[in-house]
């Protein structure tokens, strides 16, 4: 048993990159070692700012022989395929090969051979170059004097078998058994001659932490003892302690202070200013949710005057980043958003969608229609949706994208707007992950809306849908964003009806129609209330001024399909939202097969019923009579065996069997069927399971009493629809015959 040590040595690798190439490198290793046959006890690997360390303990000196067998043409084949066999087998004389006998094919000639394993430090030396060239960096470079590409020069190659340098090259690269520590304080060079040789080199003199999880430490550490001193607390910033994590081979916490007259400007600005420049902590007073005036540096190295000077270095620099950010400020607040959104009529969308100032008009005649939908004033929702995109022009969003909607939602507080319109302007994009929070305010609700289903009917609209994995526009995303603010908020309208007044907007707004005039307004809004082609639409058609516009048979030629396609696609989303909370996929499908399924919360509201039903002894006994039913009644159709209407008749009923007559008065004198189909009717979907569950014994008695294909044709037909009774009982319900089991 030996153990390997593998470095490659660089100089810096991207924080991002780091964790992946990690587990990258060690996955590529050991594939290498398992498929040349050496087996191992433990493996790990360790990553840094400048170093990939890969370790392999226990592993096999050598690989095992292996015997192999070559199955050969039978005793007797022709001397061509005799001959054939000798050259494939390596064989000189067939005398070579062995018999062997088989009862069913007789006499074969078989050629075993035995392959000699290989020493580890072989398979290394070979492995370690394959995969150090093929190793895949989201970006990298090749240097000027070799063809080698890694992601940032590689300077270094570290490996040891044992105590033994592996000898091999990669880009004029030569591996040995010399590594170098932190550039400062401990640089070396140091010998090695296995793990613990190497970790002690570089975590004592070479002071260099090598994992991230003890770099991870310890910076939390010194958190901790900092703001403990000065009475403070972290503002917890997971992303941002991750990429300190990796910048730093000997993590130092300092604790700087700033000016504290930039605290009057907004926090999100503040912070962003430390993080995405210069990689600081904000910290605040505990107990309070404003920032304190200081800040948290993770240097590289220790400083002799106790990080004094490093605070001092770094206090000028984030003074000059945010006297930036407060002129930014006091310009943006100078300027009305109603001006800042003039800005947007130049700025292009989508070519075929128009301007940002297009979509901006198209959002707030959808937030206005949307507004009773959620129970928020119709005026408000559209001045929300007005305003949301305003500040995409401002001074500070355009410094620091990631403000968009914050930054609006500032400006319109300090000039006097509704609360409820200011905080929809920051909520508007939300949700933007699964994890991201739901807006629960009306207004924001409406805006948010109107805005993620105008972008996904717009793309429907000229036909730009996500492929495959590529989603350029992020529509995936939208339309979770849909399925999230539709159902956390127990929203009810149907989807179907505004997409289509939605994806006729944008077919017919680019060739001249201006949505926001009244007429057109009324047009929007009766489809969505009654759809495309209802009476109230084709009436608000005729009604628009000027007579009828050339572009008017469009209304009347809508493709629906476009709209039954976009609502394939959030069913699709809204399949991953329920699969992730825990429903059965099969139970989704049947109730997406009925017909209400443009209301996404009915949807679940069914799911969820039909999901706790089916896990009742009832609901899956029940279940398995339908299916039987079910394959009956399939079977005789493909016959064509079975009448185009089918109907029950109670006198023959009354000659057969008590199981029968029992099924029957279930479904007809307890009018089970009739009192499911008022539940739903209700959207009382757990009483509906209930009454069902009344059928599962009449069901089961009457496959267990009754012979379905009786000799007499009448009764058979009359048997064949009492099943299609219990099937349209249970299809009331759900698709049935969508569900596993």
């Amino acid at each position: 048993m030996a153990e390997l040590l593998l470095e490659l040595f660089s100089e810096e690798i991207p924080a991002r990159m780091q964790a992946k190439a990690e587990a990258d490198l060690l996955a590529a290793l050991t594939a290498r070692l398992k498929e040349a046959g050496l087996g191992w006890k433990a493996a790990f690997a360790v990553s840094g700012p400048r170093r990939l360390t890969a370790v392999i303990e226990g592993l096999d000196a050598r690989s095992a022989d292996v015997r192999e067998e070559k199955k050969g043409p039978k005793v007797g084949a022709p001397e061509q395929a005799i001959a054939g066999f000798l050259r494939g087998a390596g064989l000189t004389s067939i005398d070579q090969a062995s018999i062997v006998s088989d009862p069913k094919k007789g006499d074969s000639y078989v050629a075993y051979q035995t392959v000699p394993g290989r020493d580890a430090v072989d398979v290394i030396a070979e492995a370690v170059p394959a995969i150090v060239r093929g190793f895949s960096w989201p970006k990298s470079m090749r240097t000027a004097s070799g063809d080698l590409r890694w992601v940032r020069p590689l300077q270094r190659i570290v490996c040891v078998l044992d105590g033994a340098v592996v000898p091999f090259e990669v880009g004029g690269v030569v591996s040995g058994n010399v590594t170098e520590g932190h550039r400062v304080h401990g640089r070396g060079p140091y010998t090695v001659k296995g793990w613990k040789d190497y970790k002690k080199s570089l975590e004592g003199k070479g002071h260099v932490i090598l994992s991230r999880a003890d770099r991870r430490a310890r910076i939390l550490e010194g958190i901790a003892d900092v703001c403990g001193k000065a009475g403070l607390e972290l503002v917890p910033d997971e992303g941002l302690l991750d990429e300190v994590t990796g910048l730093a081979e000997w993590p130092v916490v300092v604790l700087g202070q700033m000016d504290p007259s930039f605290l009057d400007l907004p926090p999100e600005v503040i912070k962003l200013s430390m993080r995405t420049h210069q990689k600081y902590f904000a910290v605040r007073r505990p107990g309070t949710e404003g920032l304190a005036p200081n800040f948290i540096v993770v240097a590289n190295l220790t400083a002799s005057d106790g990080g004094v000077k490093i605070a001092e270095g770094n206090a000028r620099v984030l003074s000059a980043r945010l006297s930036d950010a407060r002129f930014f400020w006091e310009k943006d607040k100078a300027t009305p958003l109603d001006v800042m959104g003039e800005k947007l009529k130049t700025i292009a969308f989508k070519e075929e969608l128009g301007s940002l100032g297009d979509k901006v008009e198209r959002v707030a005649a959808l937030a206005r229609e949307l507004a009773p939908k959620v129970g928020a004033d119709p005026d408000l929702a559209e001045r929300a949706a007005r305003l949301a995109k305003a500040d995409l022009v401002s001074e500070m969003v355009g410094e620091f994208p990631e403000l968009q909607g914050v930054m609006g939602r500032y400006y319109a507080r300090a000039a006097g707007e509704d609360a409820r319109v200011a905080d929809a302007i920051r909520d508007h994009y939300k949700p933007q992950g699964p994890s991201d929070a739901v807006p629960s305010e009306p207004v924001a609700i409406a805006a948010a809306l109107a805005d993620k289903l105008d972008t996904l009917t717009g793309f429907w609209a000229i036909s730009e849908k996500p492929t495959g994995s590529k989603d350029p526009f992020a529509l995936r995303r939208a339309a979770l964003g849909v399925v999230r603010l539709i159902l956390d908020n127990g929203v009810r309208f149907s989807l179907d009806r505004f997409n289509d007044a939605q994806v006729l907007k944008h077919q017919i707004g680019p060739r001249g129609a201006d949505w926001s005039a009244p007429s057109l307004t009324a047009l929007a809004s009766a489809i969505m209330q009654h759809g495309v082609f209802s009476d109230q639409a084709q009436s608000a058609l005729s009604a628009i001024e000027g007579g009828r516009p050339a572009w008017a048979d469009r209304v009347s030629s809508h493709d629906p399909s476009i709209s039954d396609d976009l609502l394939a696609f959030l069913h699709d989303r809204l399949k991953v939202y329920l699969r992730d909370q825990g429903a059965r996929h099969d139970v989704v499908d049947a109730c997406l097969a009925m017909p209400d399924r443009c209301d996404l919360v009915l949807i679940v509201k069914r799911v969820a019923a039909l999901g706790a039903f089916l896990n009742t002894e009832d609901g899956a006994t029940l279940l398995a009579g339908y299916k039987r039913a079910a394959n009956i009644l399939k079977a005789e159709e493909k016959k064509g065996a079975l009448p185009d209407t089918l109907s029950v008749d109670g006198a023959l009923v009354a000659k057969g069997p008590a199981v029968e007559q029992a099924l029957w008065a279930s479904l007809v004198a307890d009018k089970i069927s009739e009192r499911v189909s008022s539940l739903v009717g209700k959207e009382d979907f757990v009483g509906a399971m209930k009454e069902l569950a009344e059928l599962r014994g009449p069901v089961d008695a009457f496959f267990e009493g009754v012979m379905v294909n009786d000799p007499d044709a009448a009764v058979r037909a009359n048997r064949l629809a009492l099943l299609a009774e219990v099937r349209g009982a249970l299809h009331k319900v759900a698709d049935f015959s969508k569900i596993e089991g």
